[in-house]
């Protein structure tokens, strides 16, 4: 008896871990098969759309961090280059030092008009960001600026959202570690997907 109840609980973590694998790998292809077609790694490339979003991500005594830099830097290059009207720096926190005013002041600095950067301190995940974009900000079309590692889960949510969305790649070359959370993160994000009501 207990022989036989050990041989049920071994097959049932086998099947348990090869139906993981196998979600893990369906989802990751998915999501980055969604996601080449409108991704883009140059400015120049990017076809026009009303608004850039920034996501936000950390800062670092009042100043963004590289990884913040380099999506600010992407959308600033956008905006010079008439691909986008407004960028939406979309972040956590209202405060003077939260995201959305260190991004909006780094933008600022760097040439981009006041009245063209709009702050979402709500934006405090990258699917509020997106659903803020469209319910909040009239959004209907954006180019979605963030790493390489981040960018295809983003689109999927902003598409979800209801966001004629492409993306900018802001990096210059892939995280292994960023990528590797990815991974993990992109089967959860595909059943929300899925289980989100679109409004």
């Amino acid at each position: 008896m207990a022989l036989a109840l050990w041989d049920s609980l071994r097959r049932f973590v086998r099947n348990a871990i090869v139906a993981g694998i196998a979600l893990l790998l369906i989802a990751n292809v998915a999501v980055l098969w969604a996601g080449a077609p409108i991704t883009y790694r140059r400015a120049a490339d990017v076809p026009p759309r009303p608004a850039a979003i920034v996501l936000g991500t950390h800062v670092l005594h009042g100043m963004p961090s590289q990884e913040l830099a380099e999506r600010l830097q992407a959308a600033a290059e956008l905006f010079a280059a008439h691909k986008v009207q407004t960028i939406i720096a979309s972040g956590a926190d209202a405060g003077p030092d939260g995201e959305p005013a260190v991004m909006a002041r780094w933008l600022i600095g760097r040439g981009v008009p006041a009245g063209a950067v709009t702050q979402d301190p709500f934006g405090v995940r990258t699917r509020a960001s997106m659903e803020r974009a469209v319910h909040v900000f009239g959004v209907s079309g954006a180019v979605i600026c963030t790493q390489g590692y981040h960018l295809p889960r983003a689109l999927m949510l902003a598409r979800k959202a209801g966001i004629d969305a492409v993306g900018l790649v802001s990096d210059p070359g892939p995280s292994t570690r960023h990528s590797l959370r990815e991974i993990i993160a992109r089967p959860a994000m595909l059943l929300e997907t899925l289980l989100w009501p679109v409004r």
